[in-house]
């Protein structure tokens, strides 16, 4: 990472800490790891060994997510990425910085079984309990012809990461605790579920049109925060889903036609051949 002015270190330390600080107190606990699970290829890292400063919100550990429980495969709230878009992401948040903010990672890699559970979650159609937040105005029915989830995804190859821009100094976000009452995630931001990021024009997963990064309905401050996230990404090389402002990819893939099955974890990074 290039070395940053002393007010900007200082940043960093405190950001650092707030990261750590962050894990610890919100993630529940760790879900069993067993030695058999399959690893990753050694080219993939957990990203804060390449950029501590960037926060993580790991989403699908938690279950403030459109499923509403921990998603399978996720056994630590950790973002991990190929090498090549992890370094790419310590430079945009170097970058970021400079401009007063700080990257926030919602997910990373993702397991083919995460998506398996997705896939099974989207067939039951009784299972509503998210729809106020995530879905308000999708027939859940819909969800496979309106293409928000699909049996195969690009995360699941290493290179692709969901995330969003927080204003620093960074405050911390508050749990969700299940059962509490929902909020659309196309409501304004003093109305959505608290989170410390900007104001992007919905929250984060919104199944919804205006979640498309360049919907002419969102402008002023929050077209201008995706805009900032986008040019800032685009120029380092990732790509834009242009149907979800938070979804951005790092070209060339790595592993463009391979879909890992490893779990997210720790140990799925040691003991590599």
């Amino acid at each position: 990472m290039t070395r940053l002015p002393a007010p900007f270190r200082t940043l960093v330390t405190a950001l650092t800490t707030l990261t750590a600080l962050l894990t610890v107190t919100t993630a529940p606990a760790t879900a069993r790891t067993t030695a058999d699970d399959p690893k990753a290829p050694r080219d993939f890292v957990a990203l804060r060994s390449v950029a501590p400063t960037v926060l993580e919100e790991i989403r699908y550990f938690t279950p403030h997510n459109f499923v509403g429980e921990r998603v399978d495969g996720y056994r630590q709230p950790l973002c991990i990425l190929t090498r090549p878009a992890a370094e790419a992401l310590a430079q945009a948040q170097t970058a970021l910085l400079r401009q007063g903010y700080s990257l926030k990672v919602y997910d990373c890699y993702r397991p083919q079984r995460a998506v398996d559970h997705f896939v099974r979650w989207a067939e039951d159609l009784d299972d509503q309990r998210m729809k106020a937040e995530f879905y308000p105005d999708v027939d859940k029915s819909r969800l496979f012809a309106d293409g928000y989830i699909a049996e195969k995804s690009g995360h699941s190859r290493g290179s692709t990461v969901d995330l969003t821009l927080v204003p620093l100094p960074a405050r911390p976000t508050r749990p969700y605790h299940p059962g509490e009452p929902l909020a659309p995630c196309t409501a304004p931001q003093e109305e959505r579920f608290p989170d410390n990021s900007a104001d992007m024009g919905t929250g984060y997963d919104c199944f919804d049109t205006l979640s498309h990064t360049l919907d002419p309905r969102v402008q002023g401050a929050q077209r201008a925060h995706r805009l900032l996230l986008k040019n800032t990404l685009e120029k380092l090389g990732f790509v834009n889903l242009a149907e979800e402002w938070w979804h951005f990819t790092y070209k060339p893939e790595a592993y463009p036609d391979t879909y890992f099955d490893f779990p997210v974890s720790a140990r799925s990074l040691t003991g590599r051949r």
